[in-house]
């Protein structure tokens, strides 16, 4: 890697390496129910194409591989009640720090709409993360996993500046019952923006007879051909 190559470093108690695992790039945590799709249906489509399923949709795939995941440091128990809002938590007794805790239900405005049967909750992160000067991370939920039976709130942090661990607060989104969330569950995506390359500036407005002739041809092309997203308009990440 050249020297002047951005890094982004992911930093940890000493006492904790090689007990934890690590952050890494977010492709490594694609989900089972995206792997074991074929990428084809077995049926032409209504343009008399091969149907294909959206493991063929590479911006799918693109967002998949976007960034880094910070996984779950430890396994993780839940009981969740009836009301979703008494929630039991629990981990083993060897654990160096709590996993997961509690956020008071009043700071995301609960029991109003939309979190009217709600408690907040807080994974604890053991990363910094470290970031070239310019940088900021956008850290959300792991995109496409309507699998994982939580969610973490988004936020952007400059982790230029910012020179200490975050932490995740989220809400259980999953079935009521009891619950084990095993280490290395991905907890959030998280992805470095350069701050001065944010598009700032913004216009809505009426396409021009160019443009919409320049959009219609490129629909004709999208089902009329295969692959042409990934000959000629997909730029590899």
């Amino acid at each position: 890697m050249a020297d002047t190559e951005p890094l982004i470093e992911f930093l940890c108690d000493p006492a904790l390496e090689g007990t934890i695992p690590p952050p890494e790039r977010a492709v490594r945590f694609a989900p089972e129910w995206f792997k074991r799709l074929d990428r084809e249906l077995g049926v032409p489509d209504a343009h008399g194409l091969p149907g294909l399923t959206v493991k063929a949709c590479l911006p799918v795939t693109d967002a998949f591989s976007l960034g880094y995941v910070i996984p779950l440091p430890f396994d993780v128990m839940l009981r969740v009640p009836e009301d979703r809002v008494a929630i039991q938590l629990g981990w083993g007794p060897d654990v160096p720090f709590q996993p997961v805790e509690q956020h008071l239900p009043a700071q995301i405005g609960a029991p109003e709409h939309p979190f009217e049967s709600a408690m907040p909750l807080k994974f604890i992160n053991p990363w910094r993360v470290k970031v070239p000067d310019g940088y900021s991370v956008l850290f959300a939920p792991p995109f496409s996993r309507p699998d994982l039976p939580f969610t973490c709130f988004s936020g952007l942090v400059d982790c230029d500046r910012f020179a200490t661990t975050i932490n995740f607060p989220f809400l259980w989104t999953g079935e009521t019952g009891d619950h084990y969330l095993p280490a290395g569950t991905p907890l959030v995506q998280a992805v470095p923006i350069r701050r001065d390359a944010l598009l700032k500036q913004s216009q809505a407005r009426a396409a021009t007879a160019e443009e919409l002739a320049e959009q219609d041809a490129a629909k004709a092309r999208k089902y009329g051909e295969e692959s042409v997203y990934s000959r000629e308009w997909r730029e590899k990440k």
